[in-house]
């Protein structure tokens, strides 16, 4: 067998894997095998201190946030989110690069020998053939050999994303410093459950016993099962909206800044003595919600690592860059891409477009088939000239004749032209074409897939 010489080569042998995030059997959802796996590892999830975030919106960037904080603090920081847009290698990367190639060919050949001897010492669990089998599923070897390569790569901390839920995901086998839940919407809910009480049951999975969790803002439903979760597992509580607020917020093009004011709360470990209250952050990410994100990945820090000061936190959250998230990837006229995929955040996504660019522009978009497609609709029909629907690329399902049915459904009393054009290449080139042509600012949302096509089609263009 041929071994691996980097990280290109393991990818495309983990590709052979891919069964989570095109649709899953019920067997899948079990944390058994997980384990299983971590312990013929030798149990590299245990090899450094981690924080685990969870949440429907705002994770990956309150993960790369948390792990630009550590790197600039000193840290050695392993990061793992999901998706990636342009290359798998954004998923199991250092807080400030990806890992060297050598580490990425190791911990591959670790991977590739662990997967040998499960299926070989455990055939009922890791065997398709058997009652109770099934290969092992991507995420988990992707997550798996995000723990294998910071192993390797000797770091100090991890920060892990969880990939759908958290109570039966494949990285709910670390035991965190702190657990960090970000907002939660209706999502996945045919795996999750059908209310916000239902899918915050699943989040609250990684709230572990003892230790403190950090909590956004949430709907008094989420918040409910946190707190009982929380006080059933002993494990502190940090509210956000208890500790801090957001003040004198300006987004512009070119990011973020805000002034933090700090409530009067016994040892908030959002107490800096260093410094006056407020005290400014300034972020390079755009939008309103990127200010509360950095509320609440500063605060997790601070849980975990108190002794950190001011100075190399507010420079991390300076440095944060992350693919996808209202990202500009052409400029005259101006395209905007962002991975927004529910409601709540294509509304956010729209507000800061309008704010920044003004109505009447030009929208692209598509979203997978388990999407809320009716509701972001009515989101975005009033604020754009020209919608064009298309298929978020071919990794996920997608309906764009129920999408299109949708917004010509809500069109009613809005002067918009909506054009439906299933091939995501096309798509992408009538958009552009709309936007050069009238020389009006596009926006591409719906799907982290979709804006990784747009992202892939001006890097190339």
């Amino acid at each position: 067998m041929k071994s691996f010489s980097g990280s290109q080569d393991v990818f495309e042998w983990l590709s052979g894997f891919i069964n989570f995030e095109r649709g899953l059997s019920a067997k899948a959802f079990r944390l058994d095998r997980m384990h299983i796996l971590a312990d013929l590892a030798g149990h590299p999830e245990r090899c450094a201190p981690v924080i685990h975030v969870a949440g429907s919106k705002g994770k990956g960037s309150i993960t790369t946030m948390i792990a630009a904080m550590l790197h600039e603090a000193g840290y050695r920081t392993g990061r793992y989110v999901s998706p990636h847009v342009t290359e798998y290698r954004e998923r199991v990367s250092r807080s400030e690069r990806f890992f060297d190639e050598s580490v990425y060919a190791a911990a591959g050949e670790e991977l590739r020998n662990l997967v040998t001897k499960a299926v070989q010492e455990y055939p009922d669990l890791f065997s398709p053939e058997s009652p109770e089998g099934e290969a092992p599923t991507f995420f988990e070897l992707l997550t798996l050999y995000f723990f294998l390569c910071c192993r390797q790569d000797r770091c100090d901390v991890m920060v892990v994303e969880t990939g759908m839920g958290g109570r039966l995901d494949a990285t709910n086998i670390v035991d965190p410093l702190v657990s960090v839940i970000s907002p939660i919407e209706l999502e996945h809910t045919q795996y999750l459950g059908s209310t916000i009480a239902a899918i915050a049951g699943e989040k609250a999975g990684i709230i572990k016993r003892g230790r403190p969790v950090v909590l956004s803002e949430q709907r008094p439903e989420a918040l409910d099962v946190f707190r009982r979760t929380a006080a059933e597992r002993g494990s502190p509580v940090w509210y956000i909206p208890d500790l801090a607020e957001v003040i004198d917020l300006r987004v512009s093009r070119n990011g973020t800044r805000f002034f933090i004011n700090m409530k009067d709360v016994p040892q908030s470990p959002l107490q800096f003595d260093e410094c006056s209250q407020p005290f400014e952050i300034e972020l390079s990410l755009i939008g309103a919600i990127q200010a509360q994100n950095a509320i609440q990945a500063l605060t997790a820090v601070r849980v975990a690592f108190p002794a950190i000061p001011v100075e190399p936190l507010l420079r991390g959250l300076k440095a944060t860059q992350l693919p996808g998230r209202f990202e500009g990837v052409h400029e005259s006229p101006a395209v905007i891409i962002d991975g927004a995929h529910t409601p709540r955040s294509v509304n956010l996504c729209t507000e800061t477009f309008v704010n920044l660019y003004g109505k009447g522009n030009i929208l692209l978009f598509g979203c997978a088939a388990d999407k809320d497609s009716a509701a972001m609709a009515r989101l975005l029909i009033p604020h754009f000239s020209h919608i064009i629907i298309t298929r978020p690329g071919s990794f996920k399902q997608s309906e764009p004749e129920r999408i299109i049915k949708d917004f010509t459904e809500t069109k009613e009393g809005f002067t918009v032209d909506i054009e439906g054009i299933p091939d995501t290449k096309k798509a992408i080139e009538r958009a552009y074409f709309l936007a050069q042509t009238l020389q009006k600012p596009l926006l591409v949302t719906g799907s982290f897939y979709l804006a990784a096509e747009v992202r892939s089609f001006f890097t190339s263009y």
